[in-house]
């Protein structure tokens, strides 16, 4: 699995592009880069890091490519969890992280157990749909 660490900055850009679907530098620039200080250059270096990780998709238009993610939110968060934790995960490391997971919401409290119930549950109702 390619390295997924991602900076600050990387992390802002694809925040932005989930908020605003697919847009050009520039834009992502406008939005993000006044608050932040920072040049239309850094922006565009951040979206080309991004598209080598495979984390953003780019289209050409005209002189400019369009960016947009490559993934949902949740389908990184899955990418980044399995990156970190495969190191230390062990032979079972499917298992070791399913319970490492089941027990950090324990601790949470019980109403986080209910509510991944109720994620898998609405997992499963939809795969099964996707089946039918």
């Amino acid at each position: 699995m390619a390295d997924l660490r991602l900076g600050d900055l990387e992390v802002a850009v694809l925040e932005d592009l989930w908020g605003a679907g697919a847009d050009h530098a520039k834009a992502v620039h406008g939005r993000l880069g006044g608050r932040r200080g920072i040049s239309l250059n850094t922006i565009q270096s951040t979206l080309e890091r991004l598209y080598r990780k495979g984390l953003l998709e780019r289209t050409k238009e005209g002189h400019a490519y369009t960016y947009a993610p490559a993934m949902e939110r949740e389908r990184l968060l899955a990418r980044l969890i399995e990156g970190a934790t495969a190191p230390v995960a062990g032979s079972d490391g499917a298992d070791t992280l399913l319970t490492a997971f089941v027990d950090f919401a324990a601790e949470q409290d019980e109403a986080a157990l209910d509510r991944l119930e109720a994620l898998i549950a609405r997992k499963r109702s939809r795969d099964s749909e996707g089946r039918g």
